[in-house]
């Protein structure tokens, strides 16, 4: 599929913002590193948060199709699931910029966001179900297990990121680690 300059304007914002933080996301310098008119960005998003929220959305959209091809696979659900934790954790520390981005406090409302955002959460949730379904998990009220995965997951890499989590310093730990022990402790006896 042909790249579109929505796309390549997409790919300048991150790069943009993985180098400088979302400071350093200008439409002005997103047109300029994707070689078009200063103009260009403005014809595809008002202003620089419907920039940052389409984003946003694109990562969410990804990790969601990630965890869908994983759930089509052999691998058993709490396998997956796991998998999927510790990659969430993981990229936060990769992509700082981007986590902060997403799961930071917005002002502005987008509805592609919003898809994107459902649709990632309804992806894991299904994971969890599955897991349950097979036994991995305890019984009980699917989105409020989630809610406690997605704290700690969450709660896991802004500590490592912070300096707060090391597996050879605070904490004896790393995210994926402790995301690992969670899953341990609720596997059914």
């Amino acid at each position: 599929m042909p790249r579109t300059t929505r796309d390549l304007l997409l790919d300048a914002a991150e790069q943009l913002l993985d180098a400088g933080g979302v400071e350093a996301v200008t439409l002005r310098e997103v047109g300029h590193r994707s070689g078009v008119s200063h103009n260009a960005p403005y014809k595809h998003f008002r202003n620089k948060e419907a920039l940052l929220a389409a984003i946003a959305a694109r990562e969410l959209r990804r990790r969601r199709d990630r965890l869908t091809t994983a759930l089509a696979g052999t691998e058993p659900p709490e396998q997956v699931l796991r998998r999927s934790l510790q990659r969430y954790a993981e990229w936060a520390q990769e992509y700082p910029a981007r986590f902060k981005l997403i799961y930071g406090r917005w002002t502005t409302s987008s509805d592609e966001l919003a898809e994107a955002a459902h649709a990632a959460s309804a992806q894991l949730l299904t994971a969890v179900r599955a897991a349950q379904a097979t036994g991995a998990l305890p019984p009980g009220d699917p989105d409020r297990l989630l809610a406690l995965l997605r704290a700690l997951a969450h709660g896991a890499a802004d500590l490592a990121l912070a300096g707060h989590l090391a597996p050879d310093g605070k904490g004896h730990a790393d995210a994926p680690g402790l995301i690992d022990d969670l899953l341990h402790y609720l596997r059914p006896a």
